[in-house]
């Protein structure tokens, strides 16, 4: 099942996607939401059948986040070995935890917003899990993936200045500047997304290539991620894990960090492609 919302920030509505049309998911739910989202977990029959739903015409339309406001951005840092060294770091024995604030969710072609005097505006591809089901004290890593709701593509923004430099010790400043979670276009439930192991995840900035890896290359999978989450918090549906970026961004040196102007494209297998223009924050 791949689930979309479209409309203005805010207003937006839920569609389902099926063979590249467009179904108007409100005679069933008002929006893609944790309550949503939960009740599809124990029952995927409450979706029926995409001819039992009335078309619907999306063109022209903005393309919101695939889950309304989430409760949590849960992100997960230095899950990529070749990160990790990129970084300047040793590729952690433990999950890294940080958070972003949940507001800085927004669409997959919004604008993303430089920071008031940032210097160093970072891109990062990640695979997004969305909860299901409430994650908490799971008792083993087999257990966890059936709280996932569903996969989506999303960019973990940065401000390395204000991330390493003038964080005070934790991360979370340079990540939760505003528009700094672009999300989407779609998400693709476990039974159509399948396992999510070898999906390949790429970026662009001005159509030159940046990012190219899988996600087997991950340091801890998914399942271990949802675990050792579950076993500090609680997670509840509709919460967003970023489960981490692979080599490529401009930490590394190798690339010049974002200006306005620029244009950064996302890909998952599956998952869909973003596509965000860097304007000054007004």
């Amino acid at each position: 099942m791949r689930l979309m919302r479209v409309g203005e920030a805010g207003r937006e509505r839920p569609v389902l996607v099926s063979s590249d049309r467009h179904y108007d998911l409100r005679p069933v739910t008002e929006d893609i939401d944790g309550r949503f989202l939960a009740a599809l977990a124990e029952d995927p029959g409450i979706v029926p059948p995409a001819s039992a739903l009335p078309e619907t015409d999306i063109g022209g339309e903005r393309v919101g986040p695939p889950v309304a406001r989430p409760s949590a951005v849960l992100c997960i840092g230095q899950n990529y070995a070749a990160h990790a060294r990129e970084s300047g770091a040793e590729p952690p024995e433990r999950p890294i935890l940080f958070y972003k604030s949940p507001n800085t969710v927004v669409g997959p072609y919004d604008d993303v917003l430089i920071p008031r005097g940032s210097q160093k505006t970072d891109w990062e591809v990640e695979l997004a899990v969305v909860i299901g089901r409430r994650a908490r004290y799971l008792e083993s890593p087999a257990a966890a993936l059936a709280h996932v709701a569903g996969y989506a593509l999303s960019n973990d923004v940065s401000e390395r200045a204000f991330q390493l430099e003038e964080s005070g010790g934790q991360w979370s400043k340079g990540k939760s500047c505003e528009t700094f979670n672009p999300l989407g276009p779609v998400l693709v439930t476990p039974d159509e997304a399948g396992e999510p192991t070898g999906l390949r995840l790429r970026s662009w900035v001005n159509g030159e290539p940046r990012q190219d890896s899988t996600t087997a290359d991950m340091i801890f999978g998914v399942a271990e991620l949802i675990y050792d989450l579950s076993q500090y918090l609680v997670l509840e549906p509709g919460d967003v894990v970023n489960t981490g970026t692979p080599q490529g961004v401009a930490l590394s040196g190798r690339f010049p960090y974002l200006s306005a102007g620029d244009v950064v494209e996302l890909e998952i297998t599956g998952l869909g492609r973003q596509r965000s223009v860097l304007r000054p924050a007004p």
